[in-house]
């Protein structure tokens, strides 16, 4: 039977849903590896949450360097244990940090790399869309290990219990790996919503907010969702960057998105058009994300979200 290695993700000490969600997608392909790294010491309790997804197997390595030196350090690691595994496929989470460390597995093993799949079959022909969200694509890697990085919230995670089998393996960082050194790191700062990518449900707001999103968060709080803005929001300074939705922000695919006074630029679609349900709120009929809409509201944010957040709310027991 085929072997894939997926590289774990994790937020904070706990497996992340993406690293359930790469394992299903893995699955198709063969029996899962899970790859652990993780500083010295940390790297039982880190293996111990891999408790959901269809993970058969974990292997840990321990190493102080990949704190110290980043994506240097994590790519010459994954790399080590492709030469010795030689997996049918290695999928890793297509964000930045995966997709960097991604490209400089590719070049060390010489193999082929495939980023921001969408889905992924049983030959390791992946679908991608690309152009925007205007095409869909099939490829499949041609020479050497299929590495692949896989979009959040595009698998459907599942999340039987595991209890994978857990191996320590001991390899040491080239130095060559070691000559950028991370002298300090501020985590990003969490409040009570879910991460955007991660999220289930997102909320969004654009220029309609005229920068006020008091009404858009209300709404995503009753909803538990987590609030991303289009470019114009952001570049304008009414929302951080960091909850930016787009081609040049954060992709997300969750099962319902609601776009608030958001025209619908390529820019924006690009990042949010995998969502399984999208609700579009606008003042504008002509909007152009109205082509996309499940469903469509032609209104003022202002006036059609504090009712539906009070609706919201009345439902909840």
């Amino acid at each position: 039977m085929s072997t894939v290695l997926i590289l774990a993700d994790f937020v904070g000490e706990k497996a992340s849903k993406s690293t359930v969600e790469i394992a299903t997608a893995g699955a198709v392909i063969g029996e899962v590896t899970a790859l652990v790294l993780a500083p010295v010491g940390k790297g039982a309790a880190r293996a111990a949450t891999l408790v959901h997804g269809p993970i058969a197997k974990a292997i840990v390595v321990e190493s102080d360097d990949f704190d110290k030196h980043g994506v240097p350090a994590t790519a010459d690691a994954l790399a080590q244990v492709i030469t010795k595994m030689q997996p049918a496929a290695v999928l890793v989470v297509s964000h930045a940090f995966g997709k960097e460390v991604a490209g400089r597995v590719a070049m060390k093993v010489q193999s082929g790399i495939i980023t921001d799949a969408v889905a992924i079959a049983a030959d390791c022909t992946t679908t991608q869309l690309v152009f925007g969200g205007s095409t869909t694509v099939h490829s499949k890697i041609s020479h050497g290990v299929s590495i692949i990085t896989v979009r959040p919230n595009t698998v459907t995670a599942d999340f039987v219990t595991c209890s994978p089998a857990i191996e320590t393996l001991p390899l040491s960082i080239a130095e060559k790996s070691k000559l950028a050194t991370i002298t300090s790191s501020q985590p990003p700062v969490k409040g009570g919503r879910p991460e955007l990518t991660e999220a289930n449900i997102v909320v969004s707001g654009g220029r309609g907010t005229n920068g006020d999103f008091t009404a858009v968060e209300n709404f995503a709080d009753s909803l538990g969702a987590a609030v991303g803005a289009s470019r114009a929001a952001t570049d304008a300074g009414w929302y951080p960057h960091s909850h930016q939705v787009g081609q040049t922000g954060k992709t997300v695919s969750p099962t319902l998105y609601v776009a608030c006074g958001i025209s619908g630029a390529i820019q924006h679609r690009a990042g949010m058009q995998t969502s399984k349900t999208i609700v579009v709120i606008n003042k504008d009929p002509e909007a152009p994300l109205f082509e996309l809409a499940d469903f469509g509201v032609v209104g003022d944010l202002f006036a059609v979200l504090p009712p539906a957040t009070e609706g919201v709310k009345a439902r909840k027991p």
